[in-house]
């Protein structure tokens, strides 16, 4: 097994974590922190897949270094927006839909 075939197993396996927090976990803050293990997670991936013939892809790299940028400002945005919802309703939890 590869360096690279072992970081893009574990990069699946976040990625595997991230997706069922977002789904099962209803805290807000607790939300985030999955939805950035699952990028976490797409980005071990596209690392560990971004070789040919044995040499590193200069181009994944940087799609990567330019998805860690975003994500911390996606990050940043969102705990603003959870930091909001809190002092606004005094939770940390979205409200459930209302059945029409």
């Amino acid at each position: 097994m590869t360096g690279g075939l072992l970081f893009a197993l574990t990069g699946v396996v976040l990625f595997a974590l991230g997706v069922a927090g977002v789904v099962l976990i209803d805290n807000l803050l607790r939300r985030i922190l999955a939805f950035n293990l699952m990028g976490s997670g797409a980005f071990l991936v596209l690392v560990g897949l971004a070789q040919r013939d044995g040499v590193p892809d200069p181009v994944p790299q940087a799609m990567v270094l330019t998805g860690i940028v975003v994500a911390v400002a996606a990050t940043a945005l969102a705990l603003a927006l959870a930091r909001r919802l809190h002092a606004l309703t005094g939770r940390l939890e979205l409200p459930e839909d209302a059945d029409d």
